[in-house]
């Protein structure tokens, strides 16, 4: 289903060493309308609810949202230390394209644009 790099589970299980909230928790990842491209990407540290799909690797945990592991199939979560921007990715084969910031994405199975915010709005917008 999904796949998560050793630098990100490397990264992840150091995140959860210190920020998790239980034993079970994990990067919980998901995707709502939004963004620049039609889809954005949400992460952060939480429990699993139920349904959801739990993807445990390196001693790191991805938790996929129940309503996303469609966008979500064959995506591998890697982690990028680079000077500017430094986080959690999400290499998604299911994505057409991606927004410059790398935050949201069009997926191949939607005509262009179809979910695109407004031109001059910023992604993450509402």
């Amino acid at each position: 289903m999904i796949t998560i790099s050793s630098k990100a589970a490397e990264e992840l299980a150091k995140l959860l060493a210190s920020r998790a909230p239980s034993a079970v928790a994990g990067l919980r990842l998901a995707v709502r309308r939004g963004g620049c491209a039609g889809w954005q990407y949400e992460m952060n540290v939480a429990d699993p609810e139920p349904g959801d799909l739990v993807v445990v690797a390196g001693g790191a945990r991805v938790i996929v949202a129940a309503d996303s592991t469609e966008r979500l199939r064959g995506c591998e979560v890697d982690y990028s230390d680079d000077l500017t921007d430094a986080g959690f990715r999400v290499n998604n084969p299911n994505a057409a394209r991606s927004c410059g910031c790398g935050t949201s994405f069009e997926p191949a199975d939607e005509p262009p644009g179809a979910h695109a915010v407004a031109d001059g709005e910023a992604c993450g917008s509402p």
